[in-house]
């Protein structure tokens, strides 16, 4: 069970970093600034055009991690990470959470058995 949660933990470390990759690239690619940075490249998603003058800067957010366009009007968006980053770090963290517990549940009772001679 300790090896099942020590894998999922670093699974799900895994994924966050892949994740953070895709933030960091967005991240570099906004501030590169230049020749057609407006608006800038991660923002660009499909139908951006009717949005570009709304699109006023963005922010980066790490629980649940995202890159988030900022707009005036049409509401903030995300982009840039993949949709199965954060459910998947989620779902290994909370497994690796659940068989650390175990562990430490079934080696407590273990101890109280071998204390009391039964």
């Amino acid at each position: 069970m300790r090896t099942a949660g020590f894998a999922s933990a670093a699974i799900a470390v895994g994924v966050y970093a892949w994740g953070l990759l895709h933030v960091t690239g967005a991240v570099v690619s906004a501030e590169d600034g230049g020749t057609n940075s407006i608006p800038i490249p991660p923002c660009r998603t499909p139908g951006w055009e009717s949005r570009a003058e709304g699109i006023t800067g963005y922010r980066v957010e790490y629980v649940p991690l995202r890159f988030v366009c900022e707009t005036d009007d049409v509401g903030d968006y995300t982009t840039s990470v993949p949709g199965y980053v954060n459910p998947v770090f989620f779902l290994l963290g909370l497994g690796a959470a659940v068989c650390f517990t175990v562990v430490a549940l079934d080696s407590d009772s273990s101890r109280r058995q071998a204390g009391t001679g039964t």
